[in-house]
């Protein structure tokens, strides 16, 4: 079967992998569809991030869902042909993180497509995949698009339930890349009664407009554009940051009102934080990383039709056009979300 390797910095190649049997509590994947995350872009664009770096090829991809092919001994639930969503989050179950139930904080995590650990995890860019059956949730009435999309909504529905109570609340997020955007979602689906989007690209606003965001702001042109909103002491009681940049944190702050919660997704290596703003306004910086239980919670919002992720899915191609996926993913003029089709139904 054909995956996809990267090796170096614009080096990503098809490669043909063999595939095992599943063993005991294991079943067989046929890949459908796999969406490019940022941190694929990383890989393909500089060989890593930060202090992370490619030290041998990887399979990319930890947004995926496929079709159950084969399933191990002892297997219950699933049948041969079900589609379903892959969570990529496997915490071991047995350290202190995990004991504690933070296990998105796992100190032996197996994330696919990670090139965090040595040797690298590979990830799920290839036509087949052996997964725990426990990773697997039935996603019956999405399409293999929608399903690949329950990884980068976890992350949003992570971020919302780091929060607290979002039920009636303002909210303003910074950013709108699809984890901006699916924040937005998410902090609409949990009751927030205005969502705010800022960017500096009007072709990812209108994507967030598309996903229901109520208002949209291009910083780049409307630089005032967060004036009205930063009357008396403020006006937002949550902030989304999903940009990582300190520019848009300190131009967030004075449209927050006193005691409200920051919450950081954006990463970007270290980051200034104006602490004399926060400080005088009382506000909380609350961090917010990967997730776990979210992901089946985020495939049931799909399936029951409480969320729409279609209008974020902006481009598909095949497998065989994975570099020019690559191209349009790294294009925020036209991209938000970019899948790569590993298979049909």
């Amino acid at each position: 079967m054909r995956a996809l390797v990267i090796h170096d910095a614009k080096d990503l190649r098809i490669e043909e992998r063999e595939c095992p049997a599943p063993l005991a509590g294991q079943v067989r994947i046929r890949i459908a569809s796999g969406g490019i995350c940022g941190s694929d872009l990383h890989y393909y664009n500089n060989a890593g991030f930060g202090t992370v770096r490619l030290k041998e090829p990887m399979v990319l991809g930890h947004e995926f869902s496929g079709f159950v092919e084969e399933l191990g001994e002892g297997v219950t639930g699933l049948a041969k042909g079900q589609l379903v969503a892959i969570c990529p989050s496997r915490p071991c179950g047995d350290c202190e993180y995990c004991d504690e139930g933070l296990r998105n904080h796992c100190i032996n995590m197996r994330f696919y497509g990670s090139a965090m650990p040595f040797p690298h995890i590979q990830g799920g860019f290839q036509e087949e995949l052996i997964v725990d059956a426990k990773q697997c949730v039935d996603a019956t009435g999405l399409t293999a698009g929608e399903a690949a999309m329950a990884e980068p909504f976890s992350v949003g529905l992570h971020a919302v339930r780091r929060a607290g109570e979002l039920l009636g609340k303002r909210v303003l997020v910074t950013g709108c890349g699809p984890i901006g955007a699916l924040a937005a979602v998410a902090a609409k689906s949990a009751g927030a009664t205005e969502v705010v989007v800022t960017d500096l690209v009007d072709n990812a606003l209108e994507y967030a407009k598309a996903a229901g965001a109520d208002k949209v702001i291009n910083m780049a042109t409307t630089p005032e554009g967060l004036a009205e909103y930063c009357v008396g002491k403020g006006t937002f009681d949550v902030l989304f940051e999903c940009t990582g940049s300190p520019q848009a944190l300190a131009s967030a702050i004075p449209a927050l009102r006193p005691r409200g919660v920051i919450m950081q997704l954006g990463l970007s290596g270290d980051m200034p934080v104006p602490m004399m703003a926060i400080t005088a306004k009382e506000l909380e910086i609350r961090g917010s990383f990967r997730f776990h239980e979210e992901f089946e919670i985020a495939v049931k919002l799909m399936q029951s039709g409480q969320v729409d992720v279609k209008p974020l899915i902006s481009h598909s191609l095949p497998m065989e056009q994975a570099l020019e996926a690559f191209t349009i993913a790294n294009d925020r003029q036209q991209a938000m979300k970019t899948q790569i089709m590993f298979a049909a139904a």
